[in-house]
């Protein structure tokens, strides 16, 4: 029998509002329905911050939770609940520092939007899907998976679209990259790439600012001032950042801050000097593409490359991303 490790972290799919309480891992499976998959799960509660709250620490320490799960204690798969607020960070971050764990198991992130005393709790039907998606060999090579209303999502490309709905992840432009039916994986499409291997530690102290006509360089030099070792901006269109920020994000590349820009839009995964004339012009000052990536998971790729070294190796990280 496959054995699967879950990591309980509370938050919505944990709650019942009448009387209040936070259901421990242990009773979420006691709350399973009786198809549940036929597996050995180990649960294991996690303490976390809610999840608009989850600090890079916690987001880290379960990344590394679930990797030695499969390559120390022998487990077939890991299912992380998580909440739904910033489940694609911490999936991704898994995903990127999974190394060779996702060649040997699945791993799975899920959530809900409704408590599980809700007469429409989305719970239940939520980790028993991920529990047989984290035991089904089908996923082993595909990194780490956001699972919801038996849709799985690469953790690459999951974005929650939709708050309010229990269907509310989306892959798009991307393909769905399976679903779970009737106890098994199906896999629709192929996987991204998987993620350059680090063998250094990330660094959590890296700091995301949108940017915005006539704002104040001032705000970059700050946030490096506290002690971000590396910044992220969110521009617009194609990697498009005010052109009062050029001599700062130089001056910080020169300084060994690596800058990297990413696109409130989706754009594609090139680097900005390969991008038209008139776009990503910030990359002539030194700044990084993010490689098509999301702002908040361009900042969670950037953490784990500044393990790798300075400026220079941070750019052939994400070069290779």
């Amino acid at each position: 029998m496959k054995r699967v490790l879950l990591l309980a972290t509370g938050d919505t799919i944990a709650h019942s509002r009448r009387p209040p309480h936070v259901a421990s891992g242990a009773e979420l499976l006691a709350a399973l329905p009786s198809a549940a998959p036929a597996v050995e799960v180990v649960a294991e509660d996690v303490m976390a911050e809610p999840s608009w709250d989850t600090s890079p620490s916690t987001m880290l320490g379960l990344a590394r939770r679930a990797r030695s799960a499969i390559l120390e204690r022998g487990f077939d798969g890991v299912v992380i609940t998580h909440g739904v607020d910033t489940l694609e960070d911490t999936a991704f971050l898994t995903d990127l520092l999974a190394g060779r764990a996702a060649e040997r198991g699945g791993i799975v992130l899920t959530g809900a939007v409704h408590p599980m005393d809700d007469p429409s709790a989305d719970g239940p039907r939520n980790l028993t899907a991920s529990l047989a998606a984290a035991a089904d060999p089908a996923l082993r090579g595909a990194g780490a998976v956001v699972c919801v209303a038996d849709g799985l999502h690469a953790a690459r490309w999951a974005t929650l679209a939709d708050a309010t709905s229990v269907a509310g992840f989306s892959s798009a432009p991307h393909p769905v990259l399976g679903h779970v039916t009737d106890g098994k994986v199906e896999l629709r499409a192929v996987p991204p790439p998987r993620p350059p291997v680090t063998a250094g530690d990330p660094e959590t102290d890296v700091a995301l600012i949108k940017t915005y006509p006539g704002m104040d360089p001032v705000l970059l030099t700050a946030v490096v001032d506290a002690g971000a070792r590396g910044v992220v901006l969110e521009g617009t269109g194609t990697a498009n950042v005010p052109v009062d920020l050029f001599t700062t994000i130089g001056e910080l590349t020169e300084w060994g801050i690596p800058v990297v820009v990413a696109s409130r839009s989706r754009t594609r995964e090139v680097p900005l000097d390969d991008l038209p004339l008139g776009s990503g012009l910030a990359g002539k000052m030194g700044a990084i593409g993010a490689r098509g990536l999301p702002p908040s998971k361009a900042r969670c790729a950037l953490m784990v490359a500044l393990g790798t070294g300075g400026v220079a190796a941070v750019r052939d990280w994400f070069a290779r991303l």
